[in-house]
């Protein structure tokens, strides 16, 4: 991809951390400590300029190929009385779609 060209790091280390930041909602320094255990040195700084730079860009990647997922969230929420004492409130996130 023509994206990466001139860059410092490999495109795969480039992926693979804004990956890391995207899918599972980690910090900067908690994806930079990740690279780190696997021997590649980057600066959180450096993760969140990629973030900024290519996040958008995977998106758009990843939309197009799952054009089929969609999924809708619903809350319910339910009222309880327990002995005449109080409520308690419960709320219950459900997930829908098609996979």
């Amino acid at each position: 991809m023509r994206y990466f060209k001139g860059k410092q790091f490999k495109k795969d280390i480039i992926l693979v951390a804004v990956g890391y930041y995207c899918r599972f909602s980690l910090s900067y320094r908690d994806v930079s400590e990740i690279l780190k255990e696997r021997g590649v040195l980057v600066h959180p700084t450096t993760i969140m300029r990629w973030v900024h730079e290519y996040g958008n860009l995977i998106y758009q990647i990843w939309k197009k190929k799952n054009k089929n997922v969609q999924l809708s969230w619903k809350l319910d929420e339910t009222y309880i009385k327990s002995k005449g004492n109080g409520v308690i409130y419960i709320m219950q996130l459900i997930k829908t779609g098609t996979h």
